[in-house]
């Protein structure tokens, strides 16, 4: 989910995963990010060579996850929000 929200907001490349405050590692990345191509909900594309460096981007299946991370997000501001009135 913290690779399809980062998505979300705008995050494209390797690098820019990788300074998210989770501070995932690289490998768990690259399989996070090549699962979730063969799911057809990221695909990639080249956008430099000699390294060949990738862009990745939500399909229009992966864009329909909008909707489920909002949703998410609502629920934890409602339940798990710590300055909310019990």
């Amino acid at each position: 989910m913290v690779v399809v929200r980062d998505l979300i907001l705008g995050k494209t490349k390797f690098g820019e995963f990788l300074e998210s405050p989770e501070k995932i590692t690289t490998n768990i990345l690259t399989e996070r990010l090549k699962r979730l191509e063969s799911m057809s909900l990221v695909e990639r594309s080249l956008y430099q060579n000699n390294p060949d460096r990738y862009e990745y981007h939500l399909t229009p299946i992966g864009c329909d996850l909008h909707g489920v991370m909002d949703a998410l997000k609502q629920w934890g501001l409602k339940h798990l929000n710590p300055n909310r009135n019990a």
